[in-house]
C-alpha cells in the first residue's frame, strides 16, 4: 500500500509539484488548518517573508507531530501569500521542506490581499495521510 501521486501526460511536469494523488483505503487523514508566521503566543515572529514562510511550516510540523504524522507524510498543501510580499523569498524559505520522499506533493498557492493576522504575510495548510502498519 502507497500514496501514489500522479504526473498525468499532457500536464506540465513539474518538480515541484503533482497534479493528482491517490490515497488508498485505510489511510489515516490529518487536516491542518492555516498556519502563520508565528510564535506559540500569537506573535508575528518576524516582519520579512523568509522567516515567518520558515516559521509557518515549523508550525505545520508540530501539527502533524501531536497527530503522529510529519512534513514528508503530507499530500497536499495549500500556500497562501500576501500580495505585496517577496514570493522567491517566501518560497526559497519552504520549497525545500515542501517536497517529500518520491513524487512531490500536490500545492496550491494564491497571492491574497491579506490574511486574517495582522501583520502576517504568509498561511499554509497541509493535508496529510499515514498508512496503516
Amino acid at each position: 500500500m502507497e500514496i501514489i501521486r500522479l504526473q498525468p501526460a499532457g500536464l506540465v511536469v513539474s518538480p515541484a509539484f503533482s497534479h493528482a494523488a491517490i490515497v488508498p483505503a485505510g489511510a489515516t487523514t490529518i487536516y491542518v488548518g492555516g498556519q502563520n508566521g508565528v510564535d506559540e503566543t500569537g506573535a508575528v515572529v518576524s516582519p520579512r517573508i523568509a522567516e515567518q514562510s520558515s516559521r509557518a511550516i515549523d508550525n505545520v510540523a508540530v501539527a502533524l507531530e501531536a497527530a503522529g504524522a510529519s512534513l514528508t507524510d503530507v499530500v497536499q498543501w495549500t500556500v497562501l501569500i500576501d500580495a505585496d510580499a517577496d514570493l522567491g523569498a517566501a518560497y526559497g524559505a519552504i520549497a525545500p521542506r515542501l517536497a517529500g520522499p518520491g513524487a512531490p506533493p500536490l500545492v496550491t498557492a494564491a497571492r491574497v490581499a491579506g490574511l486574517g493576522v495582522p501583520g502576517a504575510l504568509i498561511e499554509v495548510s497541509a493535508i496529510a495521510a499515514v498508512l496503516s502498519s
